[in-house]
């Protein structure tokens, strides 16, 4: 795993910081793998990050390009590449 590219995109505004986002972190940070953090940190940005992905929430985590999804995703995503 510690080859692989991963990249998370979590909303951090200045009266908003998303509790997914933080629990993607943390499931990274705790699973020991290396990730760029990228932060959005405007309403405008959000949107325009969920309008050309085509999703409606964030975070959104990928790995090698491939998009993982959300928290929830990214758990499930761990528990399967750890077995």
């Amino acid at each position: 795993m510690s080859q692989r590219r991963v990249i998370l995109y979590r909303m951090k505004l200045p009266e908003h910081e998303c509790p997914y986002g933080l629990r993607a972190k943390q499931l990274l940070e705790e699973g020991g793998i290396p990730f760029e953090e990228r932060l959005l940190t405007s309403r405008d940005e959000v949107d325009a990050f969920e309008d050309e992905l085509g999703v409606e929430t964030t975070p959104q985590v990928f790995v090698d390009d491939e998009r993982i999804g959300g928290s929830e995703e990214l758990a499930s995503w761990l528990e399967t590449s750890a077995t």
